[in-house]
Formats: structure tokens, sequence, C-alpha cells
């Protein structure tokens, strides 16, 4: 069964405007989802982009602002707007909450949509715990329990290991999806991903440049 290793970080607006379609590509490639949720900022910048904050505000507005609602209206994806109320709030917890169910298989899954859609169509603060509990609860998990292992330090190990992994392969944001060691960056190129499922993309010719 071929593989996607899936990094996004919980508050993102890109990984949440392609959840969905992610997910049916898989169910119909009969894709395993890997689910590597990572903390944003420190990935990006391991590469050389810029923080939020130091963008121009023609960037953030063309690709935080008409991007999102663009895709939003091309996906079918219900947004709030702009950006959500709380998305400068610490996000940590919620990605560790998809973590402490895994990294694959239906459960996750659901969780990581739930989570993005909370932040992005109900303007959900994911750095409040009664929250983030009751996203859990409404999936029909025992939220106490999974807040613990959430908590624990083999989930957070985990996550700096997700961290430490996308720096080194180069990751340069969310979301961004690897097929058999193919880098699709971003949700629009999720029909490329569907192709690569079905058929992979002949290798890269700038690896290895004609001589002479």
């Amino acid at each position: 069964m071929v593989q996607i290793d899936y990094y996004y970080s919980a508050h993102s607006a890109f990984a949440y405007l392609g959840s969905a379609r992610l997910m049916e590509i898989c169910a119909r490639h009969d894709a395993t989802l890997v689910h590597r949720p990572i903390p944003l900022s420190p990935v990006v910048e391991a590469q050389g982009s810029l923080a939020f904050a130091d963008r121009t505000q023609a960037h953030v507005d063309y690709f935080f602002g008409r991007e999102i609602e663009r895709w939003a209206e091309f996906r079918d994806v219900p947004v709030i707007g702009y950006r959500p109320t709380h998305h400068d709030a610490p996000y940590d917890m919620a990605a560790r909450m998809i973590m402490a169910l895994g990294d694959r298989g239906p459960k996750v899954d659901a969780m990581a949509h739930a989570v993005l859609e909370a932040h992005w169509r109900h303007d959900a603060d994911l750095s409040d715990v009664e929250t983030v509990l009751r996203l859990a609860q409404a999936l029909g998990h025992d939220a106490e329990a999974l807040m613990t292992r959430a908590g624990s330090a083999e989930v957070a190990a985990r996550y700096q290991a997700n961290m430490e992994v996308a720096r080194n392969i180069g990751v340069m944001g969310s979301p961004t999806y690897i097929v058999d060691g193919d880098t699709f960056y971003g949700q629009d190129r999720l029909e490329l991903v569907a192709r690569a499922l079905r058929e992979p993309f002949a290798p890269p010719a700038w690896r290895n440049p004609p001589v002479g």
C-alpha cells in the first residue's frame, strides 16, 4: 500500500482547506496517510523563510487573505474569514492530541480534520484545554485520558522528531505531502498527489543535469 507522509501544523489554513480532499484521495487510491504534525515556524524559518510577523502586508493580504478566500470557494470549504481570533495562540497541545491517537488510521484522520475545522470554521482557540477536550469528546474519545497521553514524554519526543525530520528534508510549509520521496508543498498540489498515487512522476531532471 502506498503511503503519504503528511506534514502540517494543527492551525494551518491551507491544511484545513485541503483536508477533506486529501482524505478523499487516500480513500480512492487505498493510500495510507501518515500524520506528522509539526510546529510550523521553526520548520519554515530553517529553510530561510521569513517569520510571519516579518512578511510584507501585501504578501499577507494575498497569500493569507485572497488565496484562502478563493480556495475555500473552489473546494467548497467554509471558513470564518481572514484570520481566526486566536490564530497566534499556541497550538502544540492540539497537535499532540492528534498524535496521542497514533500516526495513522481513521481516528487520527478525524481528529486532525476536527482540530483544523474547529479553528478555521468555528474560530476555536486551540490553546484552550476545555475546547480541545470537547473536540476529543465529540469524536467519542476518553478526552481526559487522551489529554494525559498527549502530555507524555513519548508524544513530546515524536513531535520534536517530526520537526527535526521536516527541517532536514526541506519542508517549506504546511501542508506538505510526500509520496515515495516526491515532495508536494501546498494543498493546491493535491491533484498532483492524486496523479502520483496513480502513476509516479518521472525523476527530477534537475538533479542529474546533462553533461556537455
